[in-house]
């Protein structure tokens, strides 16, 4: 669609040329909202629309602050009174995954329908999505406490008990659209098998995903009042982030917004996972070929709109220059078109006004003296992968997250110095360096501040089961399956008195 001379086709993904070439699935959803167990189907007034051309593809319910009260009162009835037990439970969440594998081809057009992923993007979140639904089914085995050794204390006699973990109510939570199906089921997976109930808030940009998966969800055998969907923009989450009888927020976005939410919401339990400024370190002894590959997939991959995007390279002096060179070359084969196209390897970014913004974080840099390699320019909602140099210090495409396809290089002279500079941003998500060095490994993972350090790699990969978050500004607490369901549960001591 914006191919020109620069933005050429690379290569054909097999797997998604056979999702494009067959007939458009259904992607109709059941309602624009769920509350109380019953789909809302009437007064949708809220559009949604394919950001790369702005065309409407459907409709969703404007939630009000009532509507959100009574999603929020038929979810805690469900939990109140419904017995639903851990082999039901867990037997639902089998089943959703074993649907969601069937319906791969229609989830990953809806992805790339409403949201920013490419198609072949879109297929891999589906069957990611499957893992964290099979991961969430098996997870009840956390679900375990320990007996308390009242023995070992003087005031413990004549006493014995044990601790369990018990869910602990109705839990907000509210996702970003970059992965509108996966961040959901990182969410819901863990809250439904420990025992909780949810209402979600999905993105305004991408709630058909969310409405489809709520759907399957259902199907699979989850109780119809266990889970609530409301949508809209800021009054819905405004609304359900303040309801007194929500236990734990669980939010993924930006730091500004989690400040209004912590802010509104008051002290209770918060999950958080908010964004990254990613750096990766590259020694004079890495693969430069392996390190230059990683780069550009991880700076450009979903067109840089992901929070664990690599955003700026430390590369050692000794080879910069090849390191540059081969990334601006890598860099500029990428082909930026429509993401229903199964040869384009960069979509659009969330909307014009977000492409309007990294034109203007690029500009100011390249305004203070920063050069552009590659990129630079944008078409509409698309913006062009871009490889920056000189940048700065103090530029925002260095210390804000930039969220879109925007990578930096920078040389270093000694390893402390990158260490030092990698270690400079108020997020402090993941990273990554590339060495054939054990001990370079060890030394610089040790040093780094970070959620993940990822040697002989970027800081672009998440195993769904690993814990995940950051430190600094980056979040609060760890999502990952497993560190969901402890984040979502509380012990409870059981103690007996016994008298003899």
């Amino acid at each position: 669609m914006y191919a020109s001379d620069q933005w050429v086709v690379t290569h054909e993904i097999a797997s998604s040329q056979e999702l494009v070439s067959d007939p458009l699935p259904d992607l109709s959803v059941p309602g624009g909202a769920l509350v109380g167990g019953s789909w809302q189907c009437h007064d949708l007034t809220l559009p949604v629309t394919d950001p790369e051309d702005g065309r409407v593809i459907g409709y969703v319910a404007d939630s009000t602050p009532a509507d959100v009260a009574a999603a929020v009162s038929g979810v805690l009835d469900s939990v109140s009174t419904e017995d639903w037990p851990l082999w039901a439970r867990s037997e639902s969440l089998h089943n959703a995954a074993r649907l969601l594998q069937e319906e791969t081809v229609r989830f990953a057009h809806l992805i790339a329908s409403e949201g920013v992923k490419t198609i072949a993007e879109a297929q891999r979140e589906v069957g990611r999505c499957v893992e964290t639904l099979r991961l969430s089914a098996e997870a009840g085995t956390f679900l375990k406490g320990e007996t308390i050794p009242f023995a070992a204390s003087r005031r413990g006699g004549n006493r014995v008990g044990w601790f369990t973990r018990e869910p602990v109510g109705v839990i907000a939570a509210l996702t970003s659209f970059n992965d509108p199906l996966n961040l959901v089921a990182h969410k819901l997976g863990p809250a439904l098998i420990a025992g909780n109930g949810v209402v979600l808030k999905p993105s305004d940009h991408t709630p058909l995903t969310a409405l489809a998966f709520v759907e399957l969800l259902l199907s699979a055998g989850v109780p119809s009042k266990r889970i609530a969907v409301v949508c809209g923009r800021a009054q819905a989450g405004q609304s359900l982030v303040t309801d007194p009888r929500i236990a734990l927020v669980s939010f993924t976005g930006g730091p500004a917004t989690a400040a209004r939410i912590t802010a509104a919401a008051g002290p209770r339990k918060m999950l958080m996972e908010l964004g990254g400024n990613n750096p990766t370190i590259v020694c004079a002894d890495a693969v430069r070929a392996h390190a230059v590959d990683a780069v550009v997939d991880g700076a450009f991959g979903v067109a840089g709109q992901n929070c664990l995007s690599v955003q700026r390279v430390y590369v050692d002096a000794s080879i910069y220059d090849e390191f540059l060179s081969e990334t601006v070359a890598r860099t500029s084969r990428l082909r930026v078109g429509s993401k229903h196209d199964a040869a384009t390897d960069i979509g659009p970014l969330v909307s014009e006004a977000e492409a309007q913004r990294v034109e203007e974080w690029v500009g100011k840099a390249v305004a203070d003296g920063a050069t552009v390699h590659a990129g630079g320019s944008r078409r509409g909602a698309f913006y062009e992968p871009t490889v920056l140099t000189d940048v700065p210090e103090g530029a925002q495409v260095l210390t804000g997250e930039i969220f879109g396809p925007v990578v930096t290089i920078i040389p270093f002279e000694d390893i402390a110095s990158a260490i030092a500079a990698a270690n400079e941003s108020d997020y402090a998500l993941q990273a990554g360096v590339f060495t054939q060095s054990v001990d370079t490994a060890f030394h610089v993972s040790s040093q780094l501040v970070a959620g993940a350090v990822v040697v002989n790699g970027t800081s672009d990969l998440r195993v769904d089961s690993m814990p995940f978050g950051g430190f600094k500004s980056s979040g609060i607490g760890r999502e990952g399956v497993q560190f969901a369901v402890e984040a979502m549960t509380e012990p409870k001591n059981t103690i007996f008195n016994l008298v003899s």
